[in-house]
């Protein structure tokens, strides 16, 4: 039966990673580590038949760098996996936020959905995420267009921590902390419509270039 393979991966450094701020649909470019962190991390995602990536700069811009050295272009961008909103948070550090609502990092997700000025709940942000992930994997047919050793397609998915991290909890997974160019690899079976979580990746060789870990939802 067809099936695609997503390899989702959290994009490069950006210069708000850096500095601790909050970005949600913000839209902060990469940083020098992001680019250099992209650049690297190419080799170890392996063949892919096509390269898909949030409209947002920082994850569009390490697609379009993944994308050249794999040979795999052009990048298709697909704005449903774009970070999830996170209101009046933006541009804030988590010092600041906790200055300004006592507690609310403790249980983000509540406040969330009590009150819209924090963004999106997580039912709105997995929902139009797993939309985005069919409508690419549909488009696919779940036959690779190059030859990738599987027997099915393979897209790399560059997209953002908190949209790995949120999948992650609607698949039943206790999600750790996610690097810049970690990821979670998922099995989307066309016929039964039906997700299956494989392992988390990281692409990045600390040796080669630094891993970062910004914090995230």
């Amino acid at each position: 039966m067809p099936a695609v393979e997503l390899l989702l991966v959290r994009h490069g450094e950006s210069t708000w990673n850096a500095v601790g701020r909050w970005q949600g649909w913000a839209d902060p470019p990469l940083s020098d580590l992001g680019r250099a962190q992209a650049e690297a991390a190419a080799p170890a995602a392996g063949t892919v038949d096509l390269v898909v990536a949030s409209d947002l700069e920082r994850a569009r811009r390490t697609a379009e760098i993944m994308a050249t050295a794999l040979a795999a272009g052009p990048v298709v961008v697909e704005p449903g996996v774009r970070e999830r909103d996170v209101g009046e948070f933006t541009g804030l550090t988590r010092v600041e936020i906790e200055e300004r609502w006592p507690g609310v990092l403790g249980s983000v997700n509540a406040s969330i959905a009590a009150d819209g000025r924090f963004g999106e709940t997580a039912e709105a942000l997995n929902g139009r995420v797993l939309e985005a992930l069919w409508r690419q994997a549909d488009a696919s047919d779940g036959s690779p267009a190059r030859a990738t050793g599987s027997g099915q397609a393979r897209i790399l998915v560059v997209t953002h921590g908190g949209v790995v991290r949120s999948l992650e909890r609607a698949l039943g997974i206790e999600p750790g902390p996610l690097p810049n160019l970690g990821g979670r690899i998922l099995t989307l079976d066309l016929t039964e419509r039906t997700i299956q979580a494989g392992e988390r990746v990281l692409l990045l060789d600390p040796d080669v270039v630094p891993v970062t870990v910004p914090g995230q939802l």
